[in-house]
């Protein structure tokens, strides 16, 4: 008797993996978003537009692919040796990706802000454009329509052509799975580029030196906007502390481009800083989970943002 025919092996899936970045404007929800998809904040959010200076990467990892997402700094007209910098670092990440988001909120009507980023995307010729319309929970049904409508416009205008318009809400977590599922087909087949576990390659001395920068910012941002920098030199845990009761000295420097920049920093009898040490330790101990032991020193660094050489070792 001849053995029964077997059913044939079900086809094996592909596994892929890529890059993919979000843009859009200031506040348009990309931070926010990014955290969403990969399940836990990786990127540092803030509720007014900041100057993003890193690429922030989120790794999402699925059985079928790993995702990895890429948020950049805005595009604005560059001022200095760091905002063309800034600008180069977007352009070649967009060039580089395999596929862009670009994030525009329910919320508020497309702007000038919103088309010059899309003018841009439109010289991008070969790579995916997924636009994705942030912050649903903000609206109403139709409202949404309006704005679903609006996207599809500007892309007619413009000569781009979406791959997908999706509405998604970060906060609620409304479509994000399904922008991950839009994302994952435009990702080449290849294995994981990242062992599986990590979520983002963001080393934690740059989250934490944004967290300082942040709070160095606030009360000086109209006198140096961008002349503060800050470098952690160092994050080590205190040692003879009990497993229960653990410390992390952090020592960082923030550095400035003049002498004369140095008191606005410090504040009258050192109150500035400490308020920054105050703020900014709050902060580190939310996104690292420990108690933190801060010293921070104020150094000049003459006009480090037109030195190339002042640019390198201050991590530009």
């Amino acid at each position: 008797m001849s053995a029964s025919p077997q059913p044939p092996e079900p086809a094996q899936v592909p596994h892929r993996a890529g890059f993919a970045c979000f843009v859009g404007r200031p506040n348009a929800g990309k931070s926010t978003l990014t955290n969403a998809l990969v399940g836990q904040k990786v990127a540092i959010t803030s509720t007014r537009p900041q100057t993003t200076r890193h690429t922030v990467r989120g790794i999402v990892h699925r059985p079928d692919a790993q995702l990895v997402l890429v948020d950049t700094p805005g595009l604005h007209k560059p001022r200095t040796l760091l905002g063309e910098r800034l600008n180069d670092v977007v352009r070649a990440t967009w060039a580089e990706v395999d596929a862009i988001g670009f994030c525009l909120p329910a919320d508020q009507k497309i702007g000038p802000g919103d088309r010059y980023i899309a003018k841009e995307l439109a010289g991008i010729r070969r790579t995916p454009k997924i636009a994705v319309v942030t912050k649903t929970d903000l609206v109403a049904q139709e409202a949404l329509a309006q704005q679903l409508i609006a996207v599809d416009q500007l892309g007619s205008e413009l000569g781009i052509t979406w791959t997908e318009i999706v509405p998604v809400s970060a906060v609620r977590g409304e479509q994000v799975s399904l922008l991950a599922d839009l994302l994952v087909p435009l990702m080449p087949e290849g294995p994981a580029l990242y062992p599986e576990g990590d979520l983002t390659d963001e080393p934690e001395q740059i989250m934490v030196a944004e967290l300082i920068r942040e709070a160095a910012l606030e009360g000086v941002r109209d006198e140096l906007p961008h002349s503060i920098a800050v470098v952690v030199e160092e994050m080590l845990p205190r040692e003879d502390r009990p497993a229960d009761k653990p410390l992390l000295d952090i020592h960082a420097n923030v550095y400035i481009e003049r002498p004369s920049q140095k008191g606005i920093v410090i504040g009258p009898k050192g109150k500035r800083l400490k308020d920054v040490g105050i703020k900014s330790r709050r902060q580190i101990e939310a996104l690292l989970g420990t108690p933190v032991f801060l010293d921070l020193h104020v150094k000049v660094a003459k006009d480090w943002q037109r030195d190339p050489r002042q640019l390198r070792k201050l991590g530009f």
